[in-house]
């Protein structure tokens, strides 16, 4: 390579002086540190040099009174040769720093950096008839600031919190670039303290990174695994040789390794934290220079590691953190689930659902009563799973579990270590857990878990116990309520208009007005409830008749809608859901229900609705423009028979748009004269209002206010009303 042309420095010329001789530069330079080169005519013939030259240029090469050219063939390709003529020539002082050689025969070249100033010589009358080079060399200070540079970069990547790999990697490729025959690899200490993990090695092969990738920590392992044994650096000049190498001298050579120089990494607290290996492909012992290099990234990649270790333990704490919260919530969710359950069977039934996946994949719940254990619960996350549950042989296993608890009162485990399958003692069945529902002192019931994915860890039985003990509780009191408590419990939660949710990206407001006086209950409901995948349900309904049976068929709608709606993704199948439920219900009085039914997520700009209608009064859309649609698509009224027919309606509210339910106690008041407000009086109310400014408490309020100017206040049926707005 030439000089580089950045470099030059200034260009000065110097009077004429007088010629040296031979024995004077060598009294004055031969002992000099600084490079000194005399050189004679246009050929540039090496008249006298100082051993600091030869040492430098000469590679063993100490001839004179030849052309330098010819001496230091490697000169030439690298413009030095141009530069000496053309000083000679036009008797120019010319100074270069920093400048760029390769020095020595091919196979043996090394890089160096030097300072150079070329003179003109001069002859006793003037005239140019030499060239006098003196040159500092700068390599050492050159490698200095750059590994300086790289230091800089990798402790700056380290206050970022960059990756440990993109660190190492980095230091790895940055000592390679500085010393190009070194081949650098680190070895991270595995956390269980006897092994070494690949960190970096960029340069080495692959399957060399992974013959390396684990290796223990002994005496006798390498040059790594002998250094973190030690805690003190390890030399290998010769692996071919060295019986340290005996397990890894094959792979070391397929992969062109000669020498390893290894220094453990060790942590502000002497920790061992890994080590650093500088590789060579040919036998050598390392210099000082190598050695120094080795220690500086050592210390290095320590507070790169230590930095890593600091960021996982924080991760590792604010993820414990984390489940820890989550763990909280689900126990309270759960939980209170559990309590709103107004029913023994339900409770217990809800109980078992909610550990079904998060705890296990099966769940079963027995309770004892009258001095017989039944179950009365069950849940399974996949039909597979709830065949399995079926089985007689895993039934039989879980009873006799289940016999245990009841007489212990203690919480059963599968024994650590037991083979999947024993017990419960089936394929596929890798550990269960049985933990006792008791309150004051009297054991009641059982919560099995049972695992086909691996064993059961503290972690879940810990909650499975924290759950069971507040579900007993919970199950305990609905229990032990009287029929008459137990019903005013179904009247409160089926027919008490609950509290809307926020949703975003909806405005709710709903409307309720119970007939006459209020005294008598009845059968209108609304509700607004989250379902998983960033999804609501709505619906509103009205049950045939008045009084207990009503406000019982109304919770019964109500919490049917909201268990099935978790499980089941269709509308059509939670309407259908309701319907078996109504038409199943042990009461011998009929149960008749309409119903609108619905499910709504956003989709990009607007809402996306699916909507089923059951028998009730059509829905209304009012478009953010003012124009009012009706909903006619309708399936038969719920309790009529033991099948539901009906398909969903598929709706888009944009902004601005709301979708208006209402139940036929608004559509069929009557005015003084008799007739009915209907429909279309209902869709004139809407119509009136300007824009989209009401918001949907708006078009309740336009609602009720038409409805009472119409028939009054007083009604001879329950109105209900809810409005959706997209915003």
């Amino acid at each position: 390579m030439s000089l580089q042309p950045d470099r030059l420095g200034a260009v000065t010329t110097h009077p004429r002086s007088p010629p040296w001789r031979t024995e004077e530069y060598e009294d004055l330079f031969a002992q000099a540190p600084v490079i000194f080169v005399a050189l004679s005519g246009p050929s540039h013939l090496l008249e006298a040099a100082n051993p600091a030259f030869f040492e430098a240029f000469g590679g063993g090469r100490t001839l004179t009174g030849a052309p330098i050219g010819e001496l230091i063939p490697e000169l030439g390709p690298q413009g030095v040769l141009d530069r000496l003529d053309a000083v000679y020539r036009t008797g120019t002082t010319f100074r270069a720093r920093g400048a760029r050689l390769v020095l020595g025969a091919p196979g043996k070249e090394r890089e160096g950096f030097f300072d150079f100033t070329y003179e003109p010589r001069r002859d006793a009358v003037g005239e140019v008839d030499g060239v006098i080079v003196i040159a500092v060399e700068t390599t050492v200070h050159h490698h200095a600031q750059l590994l300086a540079s790289e230091q800089r970069i990798l402790l700056e990547q380290i206050a970022r919190d960059a990756p440990l790999g993109s660190i190492l990697t980095g230091m790895a490729r940055a000592i390679e670039d500085l010393s190009p025959d070194l081949i650098v690899s680190v070895l991270l200490a595995d956390p269980d303290g006897r092994h070494l993990r690949h960190g970096t090695g960029p340069s080495l092969p692959a399957f060399y990174n992974e013959a390396i990738d684990g290796i223990p920590i002994g005496a006798d392992v390498g040059s790594c695994g002998t250094a973190a044994y030690l805690r003190v650096p390890v030399t290998v000049t010769d692996i071919a040789t060295d019986h340290r190498w005996k397990d890894y001298r094959e792979v070391a050579e397929r992969a062109g390794l000669a020498a390893c120089w290894s220094t453990p990494i060790l942590g502000t607290d002497d920790g061992l934290l890994g080590t650093f290996a500088m590789y060579h492909r040919a036998p050598k012992a390392p210099e000082e220079t190598d050695l120094a290099l080795s220690a500086a990234f050592a210390r290095i990649a320590a507070l790169a590691i230590e930095r890593h270790q600091a960021l996982e333990a924080s991760r590792a704490a604010r993820e414990r953190e984390r489940e820890a919260r989550e763990d909280l919530a689900f126990v309270l969710d759960a939980s209170t689930a559990i309590t709103r359950e107004p029913h023994y069977a339900d409770c217990l039934q809800r109980l078992a659902r909610l550990t079904v996946p998060t705890l296990a994949p099966l769940c079963s719940v027995h309770v004892l009563e009258d001095g017989r254990t039944r179950r009365i619960a069950v849940a399974a996350a996949t039909p597979a799973e709830e065949d399995l549950l079926a089985s007689p042989v895993l039934a039989g296993q879980v009873d006799a579990a289940v016999a245990r608890v009841l007489a212990s009162g203690a919480t059963e485990t599968s024994p650590p270590g037991a083979p999947p399958g024993d017990p419960p003692g089936l394929p596929g069945v890798t550990g269960y857990v049985s933990v006792p529902l008791a309150t004051l002192g009297r054991t009641f019931g059982v919560l099995t878990l049972v695992a086909t994915d691996g064993p059961l860890d503290c972690h879940a039985v810990g909650l499975a116990e924290e759950l069971a003990r507040r579900a007993a509780s919970s199950a305990d009191n609905a229990h032990q309520f009287s029929d008459r408590v137990q019903l005013a419990r179904d009247l409160q939660a089926g027919l008490l208009p609950p509290q809307l949710p926020r949703i975003p990206g909806v405005d709710l407001a709903a409307y309720y007005h119970p007939a006459g006086e209020g005294l008598e209950v009845g059968g209108d409901f609304y509700d607004v409830f989250p379902l998983p995948d960033d999804r609501w349900a709505f619906m509103i309904g009205d049950v045939c008749g008045r009084g207990a049976l009503a406000a019982n068929t109304t919770g019964m709608v109500r919490h049917t809608a909201r268990a099935a709606a978790r499980l089941l993704h269709d509308p059509a199948d939670v309407v259908a859901a309701i319907n078996d439920a109504l038409t199943g219900s042990p009461l011998d009085e009929e149960h008749f229900v309409s119903l609108v039914y619905g499910e709504l997520r956003h989709a990009g700009s607007h809402l996306a609705l699916e909507l089923i209608r059951a028998g009730h009064v059509p829905p209304l859309v009012r478009r953010a423009d003012g124009t009012v649609e009706h909903l006619v698509q309708s399936g038969l009224l719920l309790g009529i028979g033991p099948e539901f027919h009906g398909a969903p309606c598929r709706l888009d509210l944009a902004p601005g748009d709301s979708l208006v339910l209402v139940t036929d106690g608004i559509t069929e008041a009557r005015s003084a004269t008799g007739e009915f407000f209907d429909e279309h009086r209902l869709a004139d109310a809407l119509l009136t209002l300007p824009g989209t400014a009401s918001g949907a408490a708006g078009l309740i309020e336009a609602v009720h206010a038409a409805v009472t100017a119409f028939a009054g206040r007083s009604t001879p049926d329950d109105q209900a009303a809810l409005v959706l707005t997209a915003t």
